[in-house]
């Protein structure tokens, strides 16, 4: 256990703008909840030598009072192996001051959690140690590939997440390769969604879930499967895999919403060994200036292109 001592903190521009709550969440990690509400309830909290409450949003250069408290001790981060931080280095194709835009690798999933300790945004925050600020601006299914957005700044941060939850401020496509030939052309599809409340962590159909959009356009027609476009109109969790295995046309590959005979079949005659989803453009406009970045597609779903007929 470690025993903290008072602090006075000063809040600088990154952490401008976050309820007093959230910053001491992340501030004093590994403690629960219910002390930070606590410590902040009986003023043992100050901000500029005042009591706040929960719900107080602090300003550039306050002064924060933080309480001891008694944290557990933490095991450092293991040192990322060279071969991720090569293979993330190699995945960043356009970086300015305020963003870094990454073309994802299928597999690695963009938090450290239960799969492994280290995601890749902490491959990056090693990788990139001179910076002072690495959130990401989104997320993408550890076996999903493509474009990931990382914001440099809390400003550009906040900015990206007001844009996000506002349809059609962020346009995002995917390009995915689906079991059978698409009937018709472009469709615009919404169901409800709710993920399912056991340990499955799948996504369901239901009609107490939230609605979900997606615009679904063929771009190619094989013998067994066909090659679409995907934007997304709503951001909800497996949302593109939900909706394509709904209505029978499920992403090749897709070991947990997907056919598993369809899926070995992909795999013997035409070494599909993932699934077969991409993120390949984000597109926007902020502060007047239009952002529009395309992912090429990884190269093991384009020698999937290439097999088919």
């Amino acid at each position: 256990m470690q025993h903290t001592k008072v602090t006075l903190h000063t809040i600088t521009e990154n952490e401008a703008g976050q309820r007093i709550d959230n910053f001491l969440l992340r501030h004093l990690k590994g403690i629960p909840k219910s002390r930070i509400y606590r410590i902040i309830r009986k003023g043992e909290v100050r901000v500029n030598k005042k009591r706040i409450k929960t719900e107080y949003k602090l300003q550039l250069n306050d002064i924060v009072r933080i309480p001891p408290v008694t944290l557990e001790e933490k095991k450092p981060l293991s040192k990322v192996p060279d071969h991720l931080l090569k293979l993330i280095e190699k995945a960043i194709y356009f970086e300015d001051e305020e963003l870094i835009l990454l073309n994802k690798p299928s597999g690695l999933a963009v938090h450290g959690g239960s799969h492994s300790e280290l995601g890749l945004i902490e491959i990056l925050r090693q990788l990139r140690s001179d910076l002072t600020y690495l959130e990401l601006a989104h997320r993408l299914d550890m076996e999903t590939s493509g474009v990931l957005l990382v914001a440099k700044s809390r400003k550009m941060l906040q900015e990206l997440h007001t844009m996000l939850r506002e349809a059609h401020q962020i346009e995002k496509h995917y390009t995915a390769l689906v079991a059978g030939v698409w009937q018709g052309g472009q469709k615009k599809i919404t169901h409800k969604l709710e993920r399912q409340q056991d340990r499955s962590k799948k996504v369901q159909v239901s009609e107490e879930g939230k609605e979900s959009t997606s615009i679904f356009t063929p771009l190619r027609h094989y013998k067994d499967a066909t090659l679409m476009n995907v934007q997304i109109l709503t951001g909800r969790m497996h949302q593109i895999r939900t909706q394509l295995a709904y209505i029978d046309h499920p992403i090749i590959g897709d070991d947990r919403y997907g056919d598993e005979k369809q899926n070995r079949y992909f795999a013997k005659h035409h070494h599909s060994t993932r699934l077969f989803l991409h993120a390949n453009l984000v597109s926007f406009t902020l502060n007047g200036k239009t952002y529009t970045f395309k992912a090429p597609l990884a190269d093991e779903l384009q020698k999937v292109i290439d097999t088919l007929k």
